[in-house]
């Protein structure tokens, strides 16, 4: 079997091509992930969340009868 070497898909490539001609998309997504993801967390409010929440039952979409 031969071997593909240096193959992209056109999609690759086109993200690729359009990342080239629009660099301000990246700097907007590294702005945008660091708005919801790159945040400082607050551990103790985390444990008093998670403490706060009630165990699901296994099978939650059959009803007991």
């Amino acid at each position: 079997m031969k071997k593909i070497v240096n193959y992209q898909s056109d999609i690759t490539r086109f993200i690729g091509e359009f990342l080239e001609r629009n660099p301000q998309v990246a700097e907007e997504q590294n702005r945008h992930r660091a708005t919801w993801w790159d945040r400082p967390q607050d551990l103790a409010e985390r444990a008093r969340l998670d403490q706060a929440t009630l165990r699901q039952p296994a099978y939650v979409y059959y009803a007991k009868r």
